[in-house]
C-alpha cells in the first residue's frame, strides 16, 4: 500500500510540473503532508488508553496510563480490568524498551540501563494482580506466567503502531524472569531481551545449588560473622520476641496470615544470611555485629536493617500477595539447610503457601518452569542474561545451550542483586553494550566494527536512571 501511494504521488508531482507555474505550486501544496498529532493525542487514541496523568521531565514526555485488559486472555469477553503502566517518551524515530519489574509499576520517571544505553523511548508495566492492577472479585487462576506475557504483548501491539523502531525488553530480578517469559511466549515480538538476575528454579525441590553458594560466597570470617549472629537471634528469641510485640503494637502489625508473631519472627531470622548477599558487598561485612559480645539492641538493629521485621505481618505481605502466590502455583521458591543453626529453627524455610492468604487456593505447577527453561536453552536468540557474583539468586540461573544465538550469560564480578552492563569486566561491558545496541538497531559504525568502541548513547541523568531500591522479603527475587 505504502509504495502504490508513492507512485501515485510521484504521478501527481510530474503532472503538475507539466503544468502551469500556478498549477506547480498547488500540486506541491497537496503533496506536503499533515502535520503528526501530539503524542499524547496519539497515546490516547489507543483504544482501551487512558491518562492518569502526565510529569513534566526535561528533554521527554512523561505519562502515567490505564489500559484496558482482558481478566483472561483465552476468554477476552469475560470482563476486563485497568492496567496502569507508564511511558517515557523520546521521540518516535528512537527505539523503544519494555521494562517491568514484576511488580508494581513506579509512577515517576525513570531510565532503565539498555533505555540509556540506545537512547529510546521506555514503557513500564505494572504486573496484573499488583494493586491497583487488579480485577474486581480476583480469580487468581488468572495470575500466571502467560498470561501476564499476553498482557505485555497487547500492550506492545498497541503501541508498536507508534513506535516502530525495534524493541527491547528488560527487567531486574522477577522483573528480568518476566521479560524471559514474555520472550518465550511471544518470541516475535521483540528485538532483544535483557533480563538482569533472574533465578531459574527448574526442579522446585531441588536446591542444594543454593547450599554450595552460601558454604563459598565471601570470604570465611563473613560467613561465621553472619551465620554467628542469625544463630544468636534465635539463641535470644525470648527477649527479642518482647521487642518485637512492642514493635508490632506500635505500628499496629498483625500476623493472621502468617500464624503467629513466632513464625513471622523466625522467617525475617532466617531471611538475614540471604538479605545480605542480597543487598549488601563484602566490604560491608565490617559493620556486622560481633555476635558473642553485642547487645540485645544491636542484634535486633542488625536484624532488622537486613531482613526487616516488618516482612512477614499481614502489612507487609499483603502487597506482596501476587508474588508469593506466583511462587508458590509456578515460580518456585528456595528452600536452604543453614546447619549452623542445629536445633534452634523451629519451622524452617517456610514456603510460599505460608505467606499467602488461606482463602486464596494454590496449586503447584511442578512443569511450567521446565518448560522455560528448555526454550531458553534450545531457542534463546537475541538474549543477555547478566548476574552477580555474590548474589543468591544467581545459583539457579538460566544458561543456553547449543540452540541458542547470538545470546550470551555474563556475571558482574563482586556484585550483589543489582548487578548490571556498567558493573562488567570491561570487555564483557563492552560486547554487552554493542550488543544491546546492534538489537535496538543504533549501532554506530565504530560500535559495529569493533565491540570496545560501544558506549550508551544518552547522557548520564542522575534522577532519571535512579534505581529505587526497595527492601525485598528473601522468597522475592
Amino acid at each position: 500500500m505504502r509504495k502504490t501511494l508513492g507512485w501515485l504521488l510521484s504521478l501527481v508531482v510530474l503532472i503538475g510540473t507539466m503544468g502551469a507555474a500556478g498549477s506547480t505550486a498547488q500540486a506541491a501544496t497537496a503533496a506536503e503532508p499533515a502535520a503528526a498529532a501530539d503524542i499524547k493525542d496519539q497515546i490516547l487514541g489507543i483504544p482501551g488508553m487512558s491518562l492518569i496523568e502526565e510529569k513534566p521531565y526535561p528533554g521527554y514526555r512523561f505519562f502515567v496510563l490505564n489500559y484496558e485488559q482482558p481478566v483472561d486472555h483465552r476468554q477476552p469477553w469475560k470482563g476486563t480490568f485497568k492496567q496502569r503502566l507508564t511511558l517515557l517518551h523520546k521521540d518516535v524515530s528512537r527505539p523503544s524498551v519494555f521494562f517491568t519489574s514484576g511488580y508494581n509499576v513506579n509512577t515517576n520517571p525513570r531510565r532503565s540501563e539498555p533505555t540509556t544505553i540506545i537512547d529510546g523511548n521506555q514503557v513500564s508495566m505494572e504486573y496484573r494482580f499488583f494493586t491497583p492492577s487488579r480485577p474486581d472479585a480476583a480469580n487468581w487462576a488468572h495470575l500466571d506466567i502467560w498470561q501476564a506475557a499476553s498482557d505485555q504483548h497487547r500492550i506492545f501491539t498497541a503501541l508498536k503502531k507508534i513506535y516502530k523502531k525495534n524493541w527491547l525488553a528488560t527487567g531486574g530480578s522477577k522483573g528480568g524472569m518476566t521479560a524471559t517469559y514474555y520472550e518465550r511466549f511471544y518470541p516475535r515480538d521483540m528485538d532483544g531481551v535483557v533480563a538482569y538476575v533472574a533465578p531459574n528454579d527448574v526442579v522446585d525441590k531441588e536446591d542444594s545449588a543454593y547450599d554450595r553458594f552460601f558454604a563459598k560466597v565471601g570470604t570465611k570470617e563473613c560467613r561465621d560473622r553472619l551465620n554467628a549472629v542469625q544463630r544468636e537471634a534465635l539463641v535470644r528469641r525470648e527477649p527479642l520476641e518482647a521487642r518485637y510485640a512492642a514493635a508490632a503494637a506500635e505500628n499496629g502489625w498483625t500476623f493472621t496470615t502468617v500464624g503467629s508473631l513466632d513464625k513471622a519472627y523466625e522467617a525475617v531470622v532466617l531471611d538475614y544470611v540471604w538479605a545480605f548477599w542480597q543487598y549488601s558487598l563484602l566490604a560491608d561485612c565490617a559493620s556486622v555485629p560481633a555476635a558473642a559480645t553485642a547487645s540485645d539492641q544491636e542484634i535486633w538493629d542488625s536484624i532488622d536493617g537486613i531482613s526487616g521485621f516488618s516482612a512477614y505481618t499481614d502489612q507487609g505481605l499483603e502487597t506482596y500477595t501476587p508474588y508469593y502466590y506466583q511462587a508458590g502455583t509456578q515460580l518456585g521458591s528456595p528452600d536452604i539447610k543453614q546447619p549452623h543453626l542445629g536445633n534452634l529453627s523451629r519451622y524452617g524455610y517456610q514456603p510460599p503457601r505460608n505467606f499467602v492468604p488461606r482463602d486464596i487456593p494454590m496449586t503447584f505447577q511442578p512443569g511450567a518452569m521446565a518448560d522455560i527453561d528448555k526454550w531458553v536453552r534450545d531457542n534463546a536468540h537475541q538474549m543477555l542474561f547478566v548476574y552477580g557474583q555474590n548474589d543468591p539468586w544467581g545459583a539457579e540461573p538460566f544458561r543456553i545451550g547449543y540452540g541458542a544465538r547470538d545470546s550470551h550469560v555474563m556475571i558482574a564480578p563482586g556484585a550483589n542483586h543489582g548487578a548490571n552492563v556498567a558493573k562488567l569486566l570491561d570487555g564483557e561491558k563492552a560486547l554487552a553494550t554493542a550488543k544491546i545496541l546492534q538489537w535496538a538497531g543504533v549501532a554506530p559504525a565504530a560500535a559495529l566494527a569493533d565491540a570496545g568502541r560501544a558506549a550508551p548513547l544518552a547522557a548520564p541523568d542522575a534522577e532519571l536512571d535512579r534505581r529505587d531500591l526497595e527492601r525485598e522479603p528473601q522468597l522475592r527475587p
